[in-house]
């Protein structure tokens, strides 16, 4: 099995990629620069922020070239009532802290500190940081603005208490908060000291790295965005923050969402450009991940298997392969390759993977999107499935096709359980599936286009065409192995990416139909591929399945049948069987009959629903 951490061991030749960005940060013309490393959910993007950072970090608190950086997780800040303020102070009391640095700069550090402070005052103000300052200064406790307890050091406790509680309590606490700077004025002071204290530490720049944005809420994730702001132009100072660029524009757009009176187009425009010009300024170079390529995941996998299964050759595999992406990055580094480096024994235990390996890294690398994290993921979950086949002594088994079966799985799961209902009423032996692999050898796309609609995708195109065939094999002992996911799949649990997660949040979450409606034609309907559309319909599908009742949520797929989503109507078709027709609530008989105007496919589901629900009688009532 293997970890799914981060790391600065490099498995993906991901380094051409930190030692570019590296040397644009020792570039002392490009300073100041915020660099944006941008990439889907679990593409590689933390390897490479670890990477950068063991290349310009000192031993422990030495500066290397005279280069501070600090490494941050923008996921710690989370739970903090103001991550702005959070990470503003973190950065100053990194220099406060610091052996060489600290004296150098204490009187900076100080002034920035309050000013931290008072910024987290004047956010939060009266009901979250005055009111508990006052309680904890009356209790003996330990404020979080020590600065405003300042404010009531001149009272003594039974006078503050009954200032607090007397009718003139309100004109007390507004007193306390004119002392407030304003904002402007705040910011302004702290760039100036934050400047200052660069100067009087004699480095020659600061590194700040940030990871993992993109797992934290919208509104945390623009207060880390506010936070690096505040640094812009700041001489010395380079940025770099790692985060998946869709979940970064969907945080901006919650947080200046435009006026739901406007038409749809206008807000639209309007609500792009927002973005548009929010990340301009904020992010000077933007770089951007490409997905690993077929001879790419290939040689991940190929790594991957050495790492569990080498001992003392690990090291000498992991530089050969270093050497050979300087000489040849676009060819396969695989086991031809390591032959002559690894013992026998090795060799043996490597043979299992060696077939895997090669007949599945094309469709692995369609079906898991090139992704370094799902395709990991998908490999564990593969190596628990294999240990349970040994244990529960299954013979004849071809790990192949259950690899094979993963990857649907993943990739089409409503493929997946359908291929489940066929074997299941055909001993194992399905005759769909031979005859979409001799479709498919045919290149017969009409014929199943016409038959199996759903099958003529061109990623299960794809899939039907790789090695192995599945025409001829007993498919029930890699369903039962398989039986814990038929209900969920794999695409419903460990490999959903942040971004869908979010995604479908906000969906079931939309508050009202125009914000549904923007969604679905903008982002479910244009952005999203075919796998990415598929897991979010079962995200929601969960929801559905648990709250029948809840109209809101079938409101998410009624819009996505009127934006004519494609896939949608055998989504919600699959959903309405699953669920009790009596849970349904009755109102939904007039939604369907106003999407029904827009998109006439959804009468489909009218036959779906027993004469003697609610649900029925509300579709079928003469007018």
């Amino acid at each position: 099995m293997w970890s799914d951490n981060e790391t600065s061991e490099d498995l993906l030749g991901f380094k051409v990629h930190a030692d570019l960005l590296v040397d644009v940060i020792k570039d002392d013309a490009l300073l100041p620069i915020t660099i944006g490393v941008f990439g889907d959910w679990g593409s590689g993007k933390s390897s490479i922020l670890k990477i950068i950072n063991d290349e310009l970090s000192g031993d422990d608190d030495e500066l290397k070239d005279g280069t501070l950086v600090l490494y941050f997780n923008g996921w710690v800040f989370e739970g903090y009532d103001d991550a702005k303020s959070a990470l503003l102070e973190t950065i100053v009391e990194r220099f406060a802290k610091h052996k060489t640095l600290g004296n150098k700069v204490k009187d900076s550090t100080v002034k920035l500190s309050k000013s931290v402070n008072w910024m987290r005052v004047a956010k939060l103000g009266l009901k979250n940081i005055v009111i508990p300052g006052a309680t904890a200064l009356l209790t003996g406790g330990t404020s979080l603005v020590p600065h405003l307890i300042g404010k009531f050091a001149d009272f003594k406790p039974a006078d503050l208490a009954a200032k607090l509680s007397g009718e003139d309590s309100g004109k007390f606490l507004e007193g306390i908060m004119k002392d407030v700077p304003e904002e402007t004025m705040l910011v302004r002071e702290f760039r100036d000291d934050f400047d200052e204290m660069i100067r009087k530490s004699e480095i020659k720049k600061l590194l700040v790295i940030i990871d993992d944005l993109d797992r934290c809420s919208p509104d945390r994730i623009i207060e880390n965005l506010e936070a690096i702001k505040l640094f812009l132009n700041v001489e010395k100072t380079a940025f770099i923050i790692g985060a998946d660029p869709r979940i970064v524009r969907h945080a901006i757009e919650f947080r200046y969402k435009t006026d739901s009176i406007q038409r749809a187009d206008d807000r639209e425009t309007r609500n792009r450009r927002i973005v548009s010009d929010y990340l301009e300024k904020l992010i000077q170079l933007p770089y951007n991940l490409p997905r690993l390529s077929d001879s790419e995941v290939e040689t991940y996998m190929t790594l991957l298997f050495c790492k569990i299964s080498l001992e003392g050759s690990y090291s000498s595999v992991l530089e050969k392969f270093s050497k050979q992406r300087e000489e040849n990055r676009y060819g396969t580094f695989g086991f031809g390759d390591i032959d002559d480096l690894i013992t026998s024994k090795e060799r043996e235990k490597l043979n299992n993977s060696i077939s895997l390996i090669a007949s599945l890294s094309s469709i692995i690398t369609a079906g898991l999107n090139g992704n370094p994290r799902q395709v990991k993921r998908f490999l564990n979950t593969f190596m628990l499935r294999s240990r349970l086949v040994k244990v529960a002594k299954i013979s004849d088994f071809k790990f192949d096709v259950l690899a094979k079966l993963m990857v649907l799985e993943y990739s089409a799961s409503s493929l997946f359980r359908q291929l489940h209902q066929w074997q299941a009423t055909q001993s194992g032996e399905p005759k769909e599936i031979s005859e979409l692999e001799q479709l498919v050898e045919d290149k017969d796309i009409a014929s199943i286009v016409s038959n199996y609609k759903d099958w003529s995708v061109p990623e299960v195109v794809q899939w039907i065409a790789a090695s192995p065939k599945l025409t001829g094999i007993d498919l029930r002992d890699y369903y039962w192995i398989s039986r814990d996911q038929l209900s969920s799949s794999i695409s419903g649990s460990s490999l959903v990416p942040t971004f869908l997660r979010i995604l479908a949040r906000s969906l079931l979450d939309h508050g009202s139909g125009t914000i549904l409606k923007d969604i679905a034609d903008n982002k479910v309907k244009t952005v999203l591929t075919a796998t990415e559309r598929e897991t979010l319909f079962s995200l929601i599908e969960k929801e559905i399945v648990k709250s029948p009742e809840n109209t809101t949520y079938h409101k998410v797929f009624i819009q996505f049948i009127e934006s004519e989503v494609i896939g949608a109507i055998d989504a919600y078709e699959r959903l309405l069987i699953k669920i009790d027709h009596d849970k349904v609530p009755f109102s939904l008989g007039s939604l369907y009959k106003l999407a029904e105007r827009k998109n006439a496919e959804i009468a489909r589901i009218y036959k779906l629903f027993k004469g003697t629900s609610g649900i029925y009688k509300a579709i079928h009532r003469k007018k």
